[in-house]
């Protein structure tokens, strides 16, 4: 018989570490956005900025670390404009398809 494995015996698991090239980024993001929850697509963007360097990225958004961390984090509702902001500093742009196509 095997021993159970207990949960805290598990490493904690942390989306950053896979999104290491644009392709990982684009496929994360494609994949938030075909679930169609709102929020999470915050907390995506807040994934990728911390693995891209949130200082850089907040930057190069032309807004502060701090407010960068607010808009993106769990629960938040950022303006479209933040998030296009986001998107210009992580070198992707949002585009869209026809259903089905």
């Amino acid at each position: 018989m095997s021993e159970a494995i207990q949960m805290s015996d598990l490493p904690e698991f942390d989306i950053t570490d896979y999104l290491t090239d644009d392709t990982a980024i684009a496929d994360y993001l494609t994949a938030v956005l075909e679930d169609g929850d709102a929020a999470m697509l915050a907390v995506a963007l807040g994934d990728i900025a911390r693995a891209r360097g949130m200082a850089d990225i907040a930057k190069a958004a032309g807004i502060t670390r701090e407010a960068l961390y607010k808009a993106l984090r769990a629960g938040s509702s950022p303006r479209f404009d933040t998030i296009k902001k986001v998107c210009g500093a992580l070198g992707v742009k949002l585009v869209a398809q026809p259903i089905g196509g």
